[in-house]
C-alpha cells in the first residue's frame, strides 16, 4: 500500500502517542505534547509529520523550525530542546518516506538544514553528514533492589552519597515549577549559560502531568537543589537540575541522583538515562564517575546548497568570552534576557 504523509493535526493527536507508546523506538521525546510545550514556551513553529497506509499511522516524524538571528540559526530539527528524536516507523520504506517528506518540508520552509537526533546510530544515507563528535549519553539498566543498585556506584560517589545520608538530607516529590526555576536559574547562571523561561518548566509538568515531575533535596526546610524527571515506558530521566552552593559542600547532587533511583526502583522503572553530555565537561565527568559509560550519539544533518552546519556549542572559542561575561550579569537580569536568547538555541 503507498505511504502518504502530512503534518498532525490537533484529531490526530491520541493516534500519534498510542503509535509512540507501541513502537519499541518511541521515546518520551517523540510524544505529541512537545509541539505545545515548544511553541508555546519559545515561539517556534512545530511541524509533527505523520506517516499513513490505508488511513492508518505508521510512523512519524516530530520536526520544529529553528529560527535564530543571533545564532544565525534557520534548522529544521527532530527534536529541539530534547536529547533525541528522528523518524520511527513500521518499516524502512516508512523511515525513507518520512525523510523524504521532511526533505521537501526543508526545501518549502526556506530553512538551511535538517537535523535529526537519533538516539541508536543511524544510516548513513547519501548526501547527510555526521554532526560534530559533540555529545555523548549515558543509560544503564537499574536493578529492582535499592542496595543492590546502591552498590553499583563506584566507591567515591557511593561515599558522597552517604554522606549525604548520614547528615539527615531528604527529599520531596512534588511540582513546585517556581522552587525548581529558582534553583535551577542559580545553577545555569554560574556557568555563564542563558536561563529557560520559568513558564517552560510549568508547561513540562502541565502537559505531562505525572510523567514529569520534581524532585527537591531539603537539609532541614532549606531546599539545596532540585530535579524535574520524565517517566515513561520504563525508564526515568533526570532532565533538568540545578542548586545551590550550599548543595555541592554536603553531597546534595549525588544524594539527589540516589533518591531519583529510589523513586524509579520503588515505581518498577527498570533503566535510568542521565541524559546527554558535552564531552570534556564537568557533568560528562560526574556522570562517568557514576559508573554509566559513554555512548556517542548520532546526530546527521542534510544541508542546503551553501549552508554549514549551526554552531551552537558553548565550548566553541567564540562563545567563551560571552559566557565569561554573562556570569557577571545581575541574576535578575540574567533571568529577564535569557529566555530571549536560549530559545533560539534548543
Amino acid at each position: 500500500m503507498s505511504i502518504t504523509c502530512r503534518v498532525m493535526t490537533d484529531d490526530d493527536r491520541t493516534r500519534w502517542d498510542d503509535f509512540v507508546l507501541a513502537h519499541p523506538a518511541g521515546h518520551f521525546f517523540h510524544r505529541a505534547a512537545w509541539q505545545d510545550v515548544i511553541k508555546t514556551a519559545f515561539g517556534q513553529r512545530p511541524y509533527f509529520m505523520l506517516a499513513e497506509r490505508a488511513g492508518a499511522i505508521c510512523g512519524l516524524l516530530p520536526l520544529v523550525h529553528m529560527k535564530s538571528r543571533l545564532f544565525h540559526r534557520n534548522t529544521l530539527v527532530s527534536t529541539p530542546f530534547c536529547v533525541y528524536g528522528g523518524p520511527i516507523g513500521s518499516d524502512d520504506a516508512v523511515i525513507e518516506a518520512l525523510i523524504e517528506a521532511a526533505t521537501a518540508l526543508m526545501r518549502q520552509i526556506g530553512a538551511d538544514s535538517l537535523e535529526l537526533r537519533t538516539i541508536h546510530d543511524p544510516v548513513q544515507r547519501p548526501g547527510w553528514q555526521p554532526g560534530p563528535p559533540i555529545y555523548d549519553t549515558f543509560r544503564r539498566a537499574l536493578p529492582p533492589d535499592e542496595e543492590v543498585c546502591l552498590k553499583l556506584i563506584p566507591r567515591k560517589q557511593r561515599a558522597v552519597v552517604r554522606k549525604g545520608i548520614e547528615l539527615g538530607l531528604t527529599s520531596r516529590i512534588d511540582r513546585d515549577w517556581r522552587r525548581f526555576f529558582g534553583l535551577y536559574a542559580e545553577s545555569v547562571h554560574n556557568l555563564g549559560t542563558p536561563v529557560f523561561p520559568a513558564r517552560y518548566f510549568r508547561l513540562l509538568l502541565d502537559c505531562f502531568g505525572t510523567d514529569a515531575e520534581v524532585l527537591t533535596v531539603y537539609d532541614g526546610d532549606t531546599a539545596l537543589c532540585a530535579v524535574l524527571s520524565f517517566a515513561y515506558k520504563g525508564e526515568i530521566s533526570p532532565y533538568y537540575a540545578g542548586g545551590g552552593t550550599a548543595a555541592r559542600g554536603k553531597g546534595g547532587h549525588d544524594f539527589m541522583y540516589w533518591q531519583v533511583m529510589r523513586r524509579a526502583i520503588a515505581l518498577g522503572l527498570g533503566t535510568f538515562d542521565f541524559g546527554r553530555s558535552k564531552r570534556d565537561t564537568g557533568p560528562h565527568k560526574f556522570k562517568t564517575n557514576w559508573g554509566f559509560t559513554p555512548t556517542p550519539l548520532g546526530y546527521q544533518f542534510l544541508l542546503q546548497p551553501g549552508a554549514t552546519l549551526p554552531d551552537t556549542n558553548p565550548l566553541s572559542p567564540k562563545y567563551q568570552r560571552k559566557i565569561e561575561l554573562w556570569k557577571r550579569l545581575p541574576r535578575p537580569v540574567a533571568n529577564a534576557l535569557g529566555p530571549f536568547i536560549v530559545r533560539g538555541l534548543g
